[in-house]
């Protein structure tokens, strides 16, 4: 095989992380933290209709601190998920396609989700 002296595209590793970047990886993550999730909300509800004795096992786990900060963690990203969504469809739109307008809705998602999470968890608790 003949060798070219033509260079190698670069590697991941000279790219420094953008904020777009980086809230695209986390929407695709916060997709599986969701999928994971409603694995639980299904236990739940099959506990519920196992009987007292499950519902008390499965509430017991989730009202373990690890349990809370599970469910936080979730709810962070089921918010995040649903505004990066609504985000995605305003750029489907035509709307904030400018580099200003993609950073400035960007932070606006994540504020916006932990926001709405500490509302959740501050009626919850």
């Amino acid at each position: 095989m003949a060798t070219d002296n033509r260079p190698l595209s670069p590697h991941l590793q000279v790219y420094r992380p953008q904020l777009t970047s980086v809230l695209s990886i986390s929407h695709r993550f916060t997709g599986i933290i969701n999928s994971l999730g409603l694995i639980v909300v299904v236990a739940w509800l099959a506990s519920l209709a196992a009987g007292p004795e499950a519902y008390e096992q499965i509430v017991g786990l989730l009202s373990h601190p690890v349990g809370i900060i599970a469910m936080a963690v979730w709810t962070f990203s089921l918010f995040y998920h649903l505004l990066n969504g609504i985000r995605h469809l305003i750029w489907d739109a035509g709307w904030m396609l400018d580099l200003k307008g993609a950073y400035a809705s960007g932070y606006a998602v994540v504020g916006l989700a932990f926001v709405l999470t500490l509302l959740v968890w501050g009626v919850i608790l």
